[in-house]
């Protein structure tokens, strides 16, 4: 099996498509299509369900796909920790982080790192929480700030950036506002809530206070960014549970403390493959973090 074969076979994996794959890569059709039926009949089954319009993975293909990756990863690291070495930091940087995360200045990081780092290439996802573990995980990603989702196992681990409360948001008129006081799941349980997709951090911690506390609520308007959620508090259409930064994003809602959920924390992190398949990018990036040389020009 030769690593170009598995290259040629992700590329196709991505792109669900023979000829956009071979002119990405650089390569003729035809000889992407022979990469890939070598590879086929070295494992001696089918990778790909090929139709006129597009490919898709067979379960086989899935199931090589996750390694594939893990494995041009690893050599990708490879070539990077040699140039390391030699006093070159080269390669690319692959960063995945979710939107206003708490702990760190994610562009000022970025733009530290690129004046350290000049010949390094920077790749930016923004997504959940959940996706990014996978991310990272599967190789994809060499490292991304999130929530923690979950403990850390043999193909990720967490660093932890900060913790805070969760805090409600609503409009100044909202009858919660008059009060001020801190508000419990249970006075909160007949509320219309805007809320983030479900696999965003904010919204897994928020579920699992409420359901920590056996409390139901309905999440009417869900939105994918944090200016959407601030824009319909501030129209009164509903209130949010969101991590306690957010209320300086919006200083004219009534921000209001959460009581009574237990450890519901927001805790941000990042997260890395294993210390010996951390790529030499991502060691620096960490290093300049640490250093706190991150809060741009």
């Amino acid at each position: 099996m030769e690593l170009r074969h598995l290259q040629h076979f992700v590329a196709v994996a991505e792109d669900q498509h023979f000829t956009r794959a071979a002119e990405r890569l650089m390569v003729s059709q035809s000889g992407l299509s022979a990469s890939i039926r070598a590879l086929e009949r070295e494992l001696q089954t089918p990778l790909f369900v090929r139709t006129t319009r597009r490919v898709t993975l067979t379960e086989a293909g899935r199931a090589l796909l996750g390694e594939a990756e893990r494995i041009l990863a690893q050599v990708r690291s490879a070539h990077e920790a040699v140039a390391a070495v030699q006093g070159v930091l080269r390669g690319t940087l692959a960063l995945g982080t979710e939107q206003c995360i708490a702990g760190v200045h994610v562009a000022g990081l970025l733009a530290a790192f690129r004046r350290r780092h000049p010949d390094v290439e920077i790749r930016l996802r923004q997504a959940g929480s959940g996706a990014l573990a996978e991310e990272v995980a599967a190789g994809r990603l060499d490292l991304a700030f999130a929530y923690r989702t979950q403990a850390d196992t043999d193909q990720l681990r967490s660093v932890s950036l900060t913790g805070e409360p969760m805090t409600v948001l609503c409009h100044p008129t909202h009858r919660l506002a008059s009060g001020g006081a801190p508000v419990t799941p249970e006075e909160l349980g007949g509320e219309v809530f805007v809320d983030f997709h479900p696999d965003w951090g904010p919204r897994r911690t928020t579920d699992t206070a409420f359901a920590a506390a056996g409390v139901r609520r309905t999440v009417a308007l869900e939105v994918n960014d944090v200016h959407s959620l601030l824009d319909l508090v501030d129209e009164n259409l509903g209130i949010a549970v969101v991590p306690r930064h957010f209320r300086h994003k919006r200083e004219a809602l009534t921000a209001l403390p959460v009581k009574g959920t237990g450890e519901a924390v927001y805790e941000t992190v990042a997260l890395l493959p294993p210390p010996q398949a951390t790529s030499p990018a991502a060691r620096a990036l960490m290093a300049l973090l640490e250093q706190g040389t991150h809060e741009g020009p």
